[in-house]
């Protein structure tokens, strides 16, 4: 099993290929309350941290990064390919799910 430094790096390498961005993510981050650009997610890749993993995913070994742009909190599930990576989702946390960094879900 890959650790979150090799999977980091995975990921890096594979959006360095291609970055193909799924119908949800698109959806996800299109909404008018988020307005997340390509360079938004290029941005949370390049510099975020990885807050859940999840190496037994169906969708095969995927992933998700917290960055923060200009004081906005973004999330991102992906998912690195061979020859690309896979963006499941992307979206603004809020405060009802998330605790206050925005790295732990609160317990229901």
């Amino acid at each position: 099993m890959a650790g979150k430094t090799d999977i980091l790096k995975i990921i890096k390498e594979s959006a360095a290929k291609k970055i193909l961005f799924l119908p949800h993510a698109v959806r996800q981050m299109s909404k008018p309350d988020r307005m997340i650009s390509t360079t938004d997610i290029r941005l949370v890749l390049e510099h975020g941290e990885i807050i859940e993993d999840y190496p037994e995913d169906a969708r095969g070994h995927s992933c998700m990064i917290l960055s923060f742009l200009d004081d906005r909190p973004i999330h991102v599930v992906c998912s690195p390919k061979e020859e690309y990576l896979a963006i499941i989702t992307a979206y603004v946390p809020n405060d009802q799910e998330w605790n206050n960094n925005y790295k732990k879900r609160k317990e229901s």
